[in-house]
């Protein structure tokens, strides 16, 4: 499926959302495990990938307090961004005997031998945001709509410039997530599928020429490789006065490294107002940041509801129930159609970041101050 639905070339989410939460002090791989269980002597592994992002510490104080207001025990653990930490740490609940993992993987591609101890030990495995690859033992996929993720940030682009008017030509240059995971595949193209006959007809044209997945990806994310690279392709096509008018990103990190770039040469200014920007999770800092004109939108994925849904899914596969799904077509991983069930996302900026944010209780008006 990473091949099949690669690049639009050759299709449906941060993450990633949210706000930062108390275990973001924990120390690296640190377990955050406790419990308050009703008697029942079943306990929930949750493998998670960094504290180092908002929307992942939100993800996992939800999946923790509902299970275990549920009655069940819990022990998580985040692999901070080390794929043999959480391979270690996905092991060791394995041998600690759980009853359920829900894995958020750090690499899809990397958990096949910690996959094949969970099946040998009997236990189910529920694949949380990015879908696990190359493994039959992955029992379910809960996850947003990925590639109407991207269509969203590709249709607000559109009408923001009002491509479909005929304007332009707009400068644009265009980020990926990390190749690592799967659901960067799935961004990429949804937001391609709008973008992409707009940079063949020369409304939209990519001065740096990189216009594939492999170049415009960032490994892990990182917003701090973004910034090394939106520097590169400043300092090496825009030097001659050219500006740019438009930033394809997938996520609010990559993002904030886009604009903090930008702003080292005066984009921000009255003279030199920045681009349209997307964005992914609506994490604190970049609805500040949106709220102060600098990126322009991202795209709200409610990782309560997603939170809920995941849990859903596991108390199912603990009490020998079936899992409610909505799709079982889209997620292939290589070796099996994952029964997946989908959220919608929505797309967020100035105009109505208070009614889907701080209305819904996401956020308090002063956590965005």
């Amino acid at each position: 499926m990473k091949k099949a639905l690669g690049v639009l070339s050759i299709a449906g989410l941060g993450l990633l959302a949210a706000c930062g939460g108390g275990n973001a002090e924990n120390a690296e791989g640190a377990d955050n495990s406790s419990g308050n269980g009703d008697g029942n002597d079943q306990t929930v592994g949750l493998a998670m990938p960094t504290q180092s992002s908002e929307r992942w510490v939100r993800d996992g104080e939800n999946m923790q307090q509902l299970f275990e207001d549920r009655g069940y025990d819990v022990e998580m653990q985040y692999g901070e961004d080390d794929v043999e930490t959480q391979v270690s740490q996905i092991e060791n609940m394995i041998t600690q005997e759980v009853d359920l993992l829900v894995i958020a993987s750090i690499d899809g591609e990397a958990l096949t031998s910690a996959l094949e101890m969970a099946e040998a030990s009997d236990i189910p495995v529920v694949s949380y945001d990015r879908l696990i690859m190359n493994s039959d033992h992955v029992s379910y996929y809960a996850t947003f709509d990925n590639f109407q993720v991207g269509v969203q940030q590709g249709e607000y682009i559109e009408e923001a410039l009002s491509l479909g008017d005929g304007e332009g030509p707009y400068n644009i240059e265009l980020f990926a997530g990390s190749p690592d995971d799967n659901n960067a595949y799935f961004f990429w193209d949804g937001a391609m599928s709008v973008l992409e006959p707009y940079i063949e007809e020369g409304q939209l044209v990519v001065q740096s020429e990189q216009t594939d997945f492999e170049q415009a990806s960032t490994l892990r994310w990182d917003g701090a490789l973004a910034q090394e690279r939106m520097d590169n392709i400043l300092s090496s096509e825009y030097s001659d006065g050219e500006t740019v008018d438009v930033i394809y990103s997938p996520f609010d990190g990559i993002s904030r490294g886009v604009i903090s770039s930008l702003e080292n040469i005066g984009y921000g200014s009255d003279d030199l107002p920045m681009p349209v920007i997307t964005g992914q999770d609506a994490e604190e800092a970049s609805v500040r940041s949106i709220i102060n004109d600098n990126q322009t939108m991202t795209i709200f994925k409610d990782t309560r509801a997603l939170a809920e849904q995941a849990v859903n899914m596991g108390e199912a596969l603990l009490e020998g129930e079936e899992p409610e799904v909505n799709d079982t077509e889209t997620y292939d991983n290589g070796v099996k159609v994952v029964p997946s069930y989908l959220l919608e996302p929505e797309v967020v900026d100035k105009e109505n970041y208070e009614e889907v944010l701080i209305d819904s209780g996401y956020y308090s008006e002063e956590d965005l101050q």
